[in-house]
């Protein structure tokens, strides 16, 4: 699920784009610029979690609003390239973006609005590194029974791992 914001600095307008994985509450992609343009802000945060993912994101579903960074053809034949399913919905139904504008709001909350004024969209940037890592390794969500979202992330695979043990002789050495 992704979104976008702003943030007023004296030099104008810093804008990001942050890319949150539903299941785990994760930020895996995220971007600062000075531009809205598709090519340049929401595009930089879909490539930072297509890397994570290995490059490969078939069978997901990527979900934004309607703006147009994320309509544009660029971004949405980037989306089919990596194998999402690109999906949007309309406002007040079941499949709006509400999630990724709490993710929005939070970040405003917890970030912007504590340690403002901002001069330049490059302190926005180093700020959003240093809160995303903070939200995804030690911020404790209530959505994930008070646990980050690298702790679900890792008992999920603790689980999978679980649940399908290595053949014999193929274990770890």
């Amino acid at each position: 699920m992704c979104d976008v914001t702003y943030v007023a600095t004296w030099g104008g307008f810093a804008y990001v784009a942050f890319v949150t994985d539903v299941y785990s509450r994760r930020i895996v992609g995220w971007n600062v610029a000075a531009t809205l343009k598709a090519e340049i802000l929401p595009m930089q945060a879909l490539d930072m979690a297509a890397w994570d993912a290995g490059d490969d994101l078939t069978g997901l579903t990527h979900h934004s609003d309607h703006g147009s960074n994320y309509m544009a053809m660029v971004y949405t034949d980037r989306i089919v390239e990596l194998g999402a399913v690109p999906s949007t919905g309309t406002v007040g139904d079941s499949f709006d973006n509400a999630m990724a504008e709490a993710v929005n709001n939070l970040y405003k909350t917890e970030l912007i609005r504590q340690r403002s004024p901002w001069r330049t969209v490059e302190q926005v940037e180093v700020a959003t590194l240093e809160w995303v890592w903070w939200w995804n390794n030690s911020r404790l969500h209530g959505e994930l029974d008070m646990r980050t979202p690298i702790e679900v992330e890792q008992a999920y695979y603790s689980d999978l791992e679980s649940a399908n043990p290595a053949p014999a002789g193929q274990g770890p050495r």
